[in-house]
């Protein structure tokens, strides 16, 4: 399936009730041939209202973390979320909402082929990773998903709400930067 039929397809979803309130798919963004891809759990409202995940506050500081360790939205990564409607009053969502969205997301990884996956937040750790990951354990530690390595950083809204969190961040990304400069 190519990257256009996949985005049409998924622009016209109705596999959930979420689509009845969504003002915008909110597809994804990014370099389509990534090494790199983050997913995340869903969008929130200015997702919704722009049809671009991670803007706002939350995607301000990710860009921010991105830029630390040399990572571009628009250049060398890929960014998606697990769900790509907003649930209402931004909500984690659903395991029915996930289990309807999450072809849209496996598609999306088979056309960019990332050698790394970062989950963005508990959500989308606990879907891409394991039922049972704990966030405040297990993050920054890398897990292997067939022939990917991948890991889960703090997601950006919980960095804005409890700054503490942003030290071992930090030494999260540090690890993924290296990471990265294993697969060149």
């Amino acid at each position: 399936m190519s990257w256009e039929t996949l985005k049409k397809e998924c622009m016209d979803c109705r596999r959930c009730p979420l689509w009845e309130t969504r003002t915008n798919v909110v597809f994804g963004v990014g370099n389509e041939q990534a090494k790199v891809m983050f997913v995340g759990e869903g969008p929130g409202e200015n997702e919704d209202l722009q049809g671009e995940p991670f803007v706002g506050r939350a995607g301000k500081l990710l860009d921010d973390m991105l830029k630390i360790i040399g990572l571009d939205r628009h250049e060398n990564i890929y960014i998606a979320n697990i769900v790509k409607c907003r649930p209402p009053k931004n909500r984690d969502p659903l395991g029915t909402e996930q289990d309807a969205c999450i072809g849209w997301l496996e598609r999306q990884i088979e056309l960019v082929d990332p050698r790394l996956i970062v989950c963005l937040g508990r959500i989308a750790a606990m879907r891409l990773i394991k039922p049972d990951f704990r966030i405040t354990k297990e993050h920054g530690q890398w897990f292997d998903l067939g022939n990917r390595k991948i890991m889960a950083l703090y997601h950006p809204a919980a960095l804005l709400r409890d700054p503490s969190k942003r030290p071992e961040t930090f030494v999260d990304l540090k690890a993924l930067q290296r990471e990265i400069e294993n697969c060149k």
